[in-house]
């Protein structure tokens, strides 16, 4: 079975924001960040979701890759 991949460091990267920055558009903890950031979660809120694709300027397939070929760690 497939594993989702979260790629938010990338489009952050891109877009030259920190997580301090995120953060406080965001209205969500540097803390509950790091763990989107770094994909040490097991499931996201669509509002948070929204709130970020807002921020960054981006669509949810830009955070978020499906690969089928991966172990799903949840």
């Amino acid at each position: 079975m497939g594993k989702i991949i979260l790629r938010l460091d990338r489009v952050m990267a891109d877009r030259k924001m920190s997580l301090k920055e995120l953060s406080e558009q965001v209205g969500v903890s540097n803390v509950n960040l790091s763990k989107i950031k770094t994909g040490k979660i097991s499931a996201i809120r669509f509002s948070t979701l929204k709130a970020i694709c807002e921020a960054l300027d981006c669509q949810p397939g830009d955070i978020l890759e499906y690969d089928p070929d991966s172990e799903d760690d949840i």
